[in-house]
């Protein structure tokens, strides 16, 4: 049986790992600072293999880089020994709902889910800091703060999580926020779906530096547009030029692969643009351009009913031959307009037209603004200045039509939360189309200011924010609309790992310390912990169902049905691995401790080879 690394994915590893498969010769083996031998690559011989298109030594080409980006290259790829811990009392409908509210650092969280959710999001909104000298970015340290004052003065978060005010007198002004971005760009690309895209809002600040890396994270050629939303009605006071508008910044993980994107069809638009005026049996109809501008069939048309000559525009040509025309004119699929010499043009019939969506233009100018999401919040909460420029529910709820009008199953990720309008939009959508979307919102527990209308109002941090209008938003639209959708959601916490420092480094404990340790597993942990963090190292969707069952006295965990089995008890009788051998899980889990000897590991493994032999069997 193996044990578990119960840690995040290291993708440098995963990385050579891939390398291998190309190229297994330049792969070696090299000692780590313990005297352990590890994979590497010989970077000489790699190059070798590359020396085609390799750029070498100080030759100038064109590039993105910027002090601080080996960082946070570095940051994207190193594993950490974090996990996250379930928070039931601040869940609604735990059991049933597959919605997600997660509290922590988004580079900490987008590290925990890449194995249960690479490559199954159809949809990314990300609403980071604009970098406009006046908010907080993250400052990406995962070492523990230790200095009292750091907190005292609120320059880390309630995880020990390092933000900082980036002035623009700063000499690394744009330098710390693209460090900042790229790790997180560059993993949230791990979980989209190959026809998945990413929104991005951004103002004037960043928006050239966001498209650079964006072209280097996704690839130039996955660029799908770039909207400019007007945010604000005017911008006196603000400038020679006054901007009203921001930016999103679409990109694609494959755009060959995208099919459906744009707004679903509606009975408006279907009433604006089609009719039928001389009642055709064949239903409604519009019509279109019977000539293009690209080279086809020249020749003249003639009007049956008056004898009238028609020649392409200028510059044009016939979409159809001469044959074709004259089938159509007979079957009243190509008509004439009443005015005099009116030119011939192609009847387009709905029921032909097999179209699911409309496409989204790159210009948004009435799609919701400032205004506009300060009284949303204040419809759900009675205060407007609860949240300072909360993103309008409309303007996120086009971003969600446009990526998943087709997908009604599709997974919505938020790495910036804020105060959930993306939750309130997905809900919304579902409330009026029956999808069931599923979302996952990513907050860090930013506190409130104590001199501001949050803290008077009760609320400590942007997270206890976030997951009340999710609650108030879901009353609501239950309310108005009587939908039968999922309201709930399930509060994930991030934290440190529920294993000791000893389950990492077993070598750098001292002998005396070995009599005080009686688990592996931190004592202020529960089974429930457990579970949660077994289920990203196996790559298992936090939404999934989850129950526990008393058997012979002790707690097992059963996760999907059988997909995963665990009991963590300290002592499992023979009875309990026999009743769950008898469900035949696809896995199962059991602590170390349970076996005493190796003769309890050899029965434990025997049970299972005579009843449920598939089955894999893991250790904590």
């Amino acid at each position: 049986m193996d044990k578990l690394k119960m840690k995040s994915v290291d993708l440098t590893q995963v990385n050579i790992d891939k390398i291998a498969q190309l190229f297994p010769n330049v792969i070696t083996e090299v000692k780590d600072e313990k005297g352990r031998l590890k994979k590497a690559v010989d970077f000489a011989l790699l190059r070798q293999e590359l020396s085609e298109d390799l750029v070498e030594g100080d030759k100038e080409r064109y590039q993105l880089t910027w002090p601080g980006k080996k960082k946070a290259i570095l940051h994207a790829n190193s594993p950490i020994d974090k996990t996250l811990r379930p928070v039931k009392e601040d869940s609604v409908d735990w059991d049933n709902t597959q919605n997600l509210y997660i509290e922590g650092d988004n580079l900490e969280v987008l590290k925990l889910l890449q194995e249960s959710y690479l490559n199954k999001v159809k949809c990314i909104y990300i609403d980071p800091p604009y970098n406009t000298g006046k908010d907080f970015i993250y400052k990406d340290d995962f070492r523990q703060a230790t200095d009292e004052y750091l907190e005292e003065s609120g320059q880390v978060d309630e995880d020990g999580n390092r933000m900082f005010q980036n002035n623009e007198s700063n000499g690394r002004f744009h330098s710390d926020w693209l460090t900042m971005m790229y790790p997180r760009l560059k993993l949230a690309r791990n979980l989209l779906r190959d026809d998945g895209v990413i929104f991005i809002s951004i103002d004037d600040n960043e928006v050239d530096n966001l498209l650079k890396i964006c072209d280097e994270v996704f690839g130039k050629g996955n660029f799908v547009g770039n909207i400019v939303w007007k945010k604000k009605t005017n911008g006196n006071n603000m400038g020679h030029i006054p901007p009203v508008h921001d930016y999103i910044c679409v990109y694609s993980r494959n755009k060959e692969q995208i099919t459906d994107l744009g707004y679903p069809i509606s009975n408006e638009f279907v009433e604006k643009n089609y009719s039928n005026p001389d009642n055709d049996p064949r239903g409604p109809w519009t019509t279109m351009d019977l000539s293009a501008n690209h080279k086809g069939p020249y020749f003249q048309i003639v009007n049956p009913n008056t004898g009238e000559e028609h020649w392409p525009p200028e510059g044009r040509y016939w979409v159809f031959n001469e044959e074709e025309v004259k089938k159509r004119i007979q079957d009243g699929r190509i008509i004439f307009g009443k005015s005099g010499n009116a030119r011939p043009v192609q009847k387009t019939f709905l029921k032909d037209k097999e179209f699911r969506k409309i496409k989204a233009e790159s210009w948004w100018d009435n799609h919701g603004l400032n205004e506009d999401g300060t009284e949303d919040i204040k419809k759900i909460f009675g205060i407007s200045k609860l949240f300072i420029h909360p993103k309008p529910i409309k303007t996120v709820q086009n971003i969600v039509n446009i990526a998943t009008s087709t997908d009604k199953d599709s997974i919505i990720f938020d790495l910036f939360s804020g105060s959930a309008t993306t939750a309130h939009a997905v809900m919304q959508i579902n409330a009026k189309d029956g999808g069931s979307r599923k979302y996952i919102m990513v907050q860090l527990p930013e506190p409130t200011a104590e001199d501001s209308e949050t803290f008077k109002a009760g609320y400590r941090n942007i997270c206890e924010i976030g997951k009340e209008r999710i609650r108030r938003a879901a009353k609501k639209i239950k309310e108005e609309t009587d939908a039968d959708i999922d309201y709930g959601f399930r509060v994930f916490r991030v934290d440190s790992s529920n294993m000791e420092d000893v389950y990492y480094t077993p070598d750098k404990l001292e002998q005396e310390g070995l009599f005080s340790l009686e688990s592996n597993i931190k004592e202020d942990r529960t089974s429930d912990d457990l579970i949660v963090q077994v289920m990203l190292e196996c790559g298992l969707e936090l939404s999934l169902p989850m129950e526990k069952r008393d058997i012979e006295g002790c707690a097992v965990h059963f996760v999907a049905g059988n997909s995963l089995v665990a009991c963590f008890d300290k002592q499992v009788p023979e009875k309990v691995i026999r009743a769950i051998a008898i469900e035949q899980p696809l896995r199962v889990v059991f602590r170390d401790s349970t076996f005493e000897s190796d003769d309890d590991r050899i029965n434990l493994e025997e049970i299972f080879k005579m009843v449920s032999p598939g089955t894999e069997i893991k250790v904590i």
